[in-house]
């Protein structure tokens, strides 16, 4: 087993529960930890044989652009989309961040981790 993992993906984003969020948008970082069998890979050098990040950075680009409420919504639909393009995925850990949230003081960042 092996972890693959992308750390601090940023985008900005139209995500929130207030209408102000979804309107004016924020930055956001995401990291992805995708527990995989890459022994195969290892040998064939091949990329068919592992999991590509760059499509793993697609899939969260894709996610990203549809709006949503919530951070766990975001975190779920990258585990989800990841582990249906990615079957040999045997587990996928995603920290989504909101940068400087909105909450009336100072912040850094507001984030969820799912794991699934």
């Amino acid at each position: 087993m092996a972890i693959i993992s992308l750390e601090g993906l940023e985008f900005f984003a139209f995500h929130g529960v207030y209408e102000e969020e979804q309107r004016i948008g924020n930055r956001f970082s995401i990291d992805v930890h995708i527990d995989a069998e890459v022994v195969r890979a290892g040998v064939s050098d091949e990329l068919s044989d592992t999991i590509d990040y760059v499509r793993v950075c697609e899939i969260v680009a894709g996610v990203m652009k549809d709006s949503s409420s919530l951070l766990e919504t975001l975190a779920l639909n990258i585990i989800t989309v990841v582990k249906q393009t990615y079957p040999s995925a045997k587990e996928v850990c995603v920290k989504v961040s909101k940068l400087n949230p909105p909450i009336g003081v100072i912040c850094r960042n507001a984030s969820v981790t799912m794991k699934g």
